[in-house]
């Protein structure tokens, strides 16, 4: 039975097959510590898990539940937008509950984009962009971000661009993999830019509480309703990657277009997982300062890892990755990191997976406890 014509442009996402591979050498009784991928070790508040083992008992929670999510999980949302963005949102309208901000990139490349469009991709950027884009039968087109420009776009290279078939361009601030903020102008200029050529503009932000002390959304700036939508997600904020909930806001009419897509791919989130996230959603900022207090040592003892392997860390990351460029005269990003796989059973991520403008940095998550980062670091 052939296998469809799409999977030709597509291959496995890196982590699922690396993963495979640093699984066998872990079998095999290497003692390898993963600082690869951002998966939150740390756990959810106790509130939050109180608030799902009591939903069990409730006598709806085990049926379907709405395509939109419970009304008071997107209150919760509306609330939170509010009270830690200042942006004010219709939780009827403006706000759609997603199984994960993945989820969101693909309804909304399916909502939008017709086999031919094109979409502007950042380069370096979250490799799953470039993937649902091909998957839907349209095209990347990718812009630069590098160092020199503080890992933002350059619009005047952007402006050079054939846009007419140009309908998505996404971004995510704080960026992955840098760890680069954004700001508000950053955001004017953007918006700006969609406007004038007619673009969906879609900001992926799921790192902006974590060692960040100005949370930023693209939806504060002044007319973004109107050609913007921001993806957001629990997974990190609130150590909820495995949960799965995540959410898209903004414009009305593309919210309701994602809709049409996302209910004919699920029948729901589950009710017990929507209350966790409720109760999530009203943490007060002394969750946030504790969370962050653990990643700010993380952080430091990682920075000392990094230099220790002769690389130069980005400092003005926030987020949670450490971004560092490779010492001079390595020409290969996935070369320096299996070496180190393999020598010191250290997993770190080559900066290659998110573009090509990622080759000579590598990416180090700070997903590990603090003694394991410094064994790593005693390893050397």
């Amino acid at each position: 039975m052939g296998l469809a014509k799409r999977l030709d442009i597509v291959e496995e996402y890196y982590f699922s097959s690396k993963l495979r591979e640093v699984r066998q050498l872990a079998s095999e009784g290497k003692p390898i510590i993963n600082m690869g991928i951002g998966s939150p070790d740390l756990r959810p508040s106790q509130a939050v898990i109180d608030a799902v083992t009591l939903a069990m008992q409730e006598e709806n929670a085990h049926q379907y539940q709405s395509y939109q999510g419970l009304p008071e999980l997107r209150t919760g949302m509306a609330d939170f937008y509010q009270n830690n963005y200042g942006v004010a949102l219709n939780s009827n309208t403006e706000i759609l509950p997603l199984m994960g901000s993945k989820e969101g990139i693909m309804h909304i490349s399916l909502a939008f984009l017709n086999e031919g469009d094109q979409v502007l991709i950042p380069n370096p950027g979250y490799p799953t962009y470039s993937s649902v884009t091909n998957l839907v039968g349209a095209v990347p087109v990718y812009y630069d971000l590098t160092e020199a420009n503080n890992w933002e776009p350059d619009f005047d290279a952007l402006e050079k661009l054939d846009l007419s078939k140009v309908k998505i361009m996404w971004l995510g601030y704080p960026h992955m993999p840098t760890g680069a903020r954004g700001s508000l102008e950053l955001f004017e200029k953007l918006v700006a830019f969609a406007k004038k050529h007619n673009l969906l503009l879609i900001n992926d932000n799921p790192y902006s509480f974590v060692l960040n002390d100005k949370p930023m959304s693209l939806l504060q700036v002044k007319g973004a309703k109107e050609v913007a939508l921001e993806l957001n997600s629990l997974s990190k904020t609130f150590n909820m990657a495995g949960w799965r909930v995540g959410m898209v806001l903004g414009n009305a009419a593309c919210i309701d277009a994602v809709l049409k897509v996302k209910s004919n791919m699920d029948s729901g989130m589950f009710f017990g997982i929507q209350k966790g996230a409720i109760e999530a959603l009203k943490s007060d900022p002394s969750w946030f300062d504790s969370m962050n207090a653990v990643y700010k040592k993380r952080r430091l003892l990682t920075e000392q890892l990094a230099e220790k392997l002769g690389c130069e860390v980005y400092k003005e990351g926030v987020g949670l990755f450490v971004w560092a460029k490779l010492p001079a005269g390595i020409s290969s990003s996935e070369d320096f990191i299996d070496k180190i796989l393999y020598e010191k059973s250290i997993f770190i991520t080559p900066g290659t997976i998110f573009g090509s403008n990622g080759e000579g940095y590598i990416r180090f998550a700070l997903c590990v406890k603090e003694e394991k980062i410094q064994e790593a670091i005693d390893r050397f």
